[in-house]
């Protein structure tokens, strides 16, 4: 790789960092090509992007973003998801990584704060951005459908009633 290239290869991986909102950096000792692809397939799926460069590369490319801490991380055969969602991109390796122990998850960055290896799991476990949407706007519609029910009922009530006596004045 020529330096303009290697140029290249860090500032679009720069700014790549500079806009995300979590970056994991996993160790992927043994793992063979296919296993790489998968991984990269389940990171992107979720909404994320892996990328695998040499470690001064990647050293290079985390200068003056949030994750810049992470640089003492970069050591051996690493890999790097991250994604703007906060929850994404450790969500996938911590759950490959559950699958395939050839994945170590090392630790990670949510915006300026550096994360550990159980820092990353505790927020794999963290429920995602769309998911808390829908639970947020499932409470809010709860108390419109509870009054909108507790209106229509006693007309119901009152119509079930007539049903009755009509049911019952047939059958006399």
């Amino acid at each position: 790789m020529d330096r303009a290239a290697k140029r290249e290869l860090i500032d679009h991986l720069h700014a790549e960092l500079k806009s995300t909102g979590v970056v994991v950096v996993a160790h992927n000792t043994g793992l063979v090509a296919a296993q790489s692809a998968d991984f990269r397939k389940r990171v992107k799926d979720a909404g994320g992007s892996v990328k695998v460069a040499k470690n001064k590369l990647a050293q290079l490319a985390l200068k003056d973003t949030d994750a810049e801490q992470l640089s003492g991380l970069l050591k051996g055969p690493t890999i790097l998801a991250f994604s703007k969602d906060p929850i994404a991109a450790a969500k996938a390796a911590v759950t490959y990584a559950k699958a395939n122990e050839k994945l170590v998850i090392l630790g990670g960055a949510m915006g300026k704060t550096i994360l550990d290896a159980n820092g990353v799991k505790a927020l794999a476990d963290l429920p995602s951005l769309d998911e808390l949407r829908a639970k947020l706007i499932g409470l809010l519609n709860a108390p419109a459908t509870k009054i909108a029910r507790t209106v229509k009922e006693p007309g119901a009530q009152l119509a079930r009633v007539i049903q009755a006596k009509a049911a019952k004045g047939e059958a006399a």
